[in-house]
């Protein structure tokens, strides 16, 4: 028998770099530097792919979508997510909600909260207020406080269709 609830836990991080774009929560953040990766290396959507993928026991995002393939370069996120949440789907699944943490030195997210979960909401066919997103700073500790990488972790529900 499923068991009608699962929760998965995802993590990433990235390197900070100049000349890139940065992509956070699907959307375009406008700054100095961005995320290094193989596709838009948007750290939210990433962990909570890989906190989907985990409670379906499915692995991670790198699994799925390897690193080393050509046809992920430069791939908008969003998409891998919508793989994802066509997992979550044939398994019998849906989303209850997601609930993610970034941390970054800056810029400043709170004033692109709503337009995240306003791109990332109807992708995962959840309510805006079943998106939660948080961000900090690492009060200038570490790789993230000297703004050489970013981090996110985020932890997802699944119920039973």
């Amino acid at each position: 028998m499923a068991a009608p609830f699962k929760i998965g836990i995802g993590y990433d991080v990235h390197q900070l770099v100049e000349g890139r774009a940065l992509w956070l929560g699907g959307i375009h953040i406008p700054h100095t530097h961005g995320a290094e990766g193989h596709s838009d290396a948007d750290v939210i959507i990433h962990a909570i792919c890989d906190a989907l993928l985990g409670a379906l026991g499915l692995r991670d995002i790198g699994f799925h979508f390897s690193n080393t393939d050509p046809k992920y370069k430069d791939i908008d996120s969003k998409k891998l997510l919508a793989e994802v949440v066509l997992m979550v789907n044939e398994r019998g699944y849906a989303i209850g909600n997601v609930d993610c943490a970034l941390v970054l030195q800056r810029p400043k997210i709170a004033p692109h909260i709503t337009k995240m979960q306003e791109a990332l909401a109807p992708i995962m066919g959840i309510d805006l207020d079943c998106v939660s997103i948080k961000a900090t700073t690492a009060e200038k500790l570490g790789f993230v406080g000297r703004e050489e990488g970013l981090e996110a972790q985020a932890v997802a529900l699944l119920y039973k269709k």
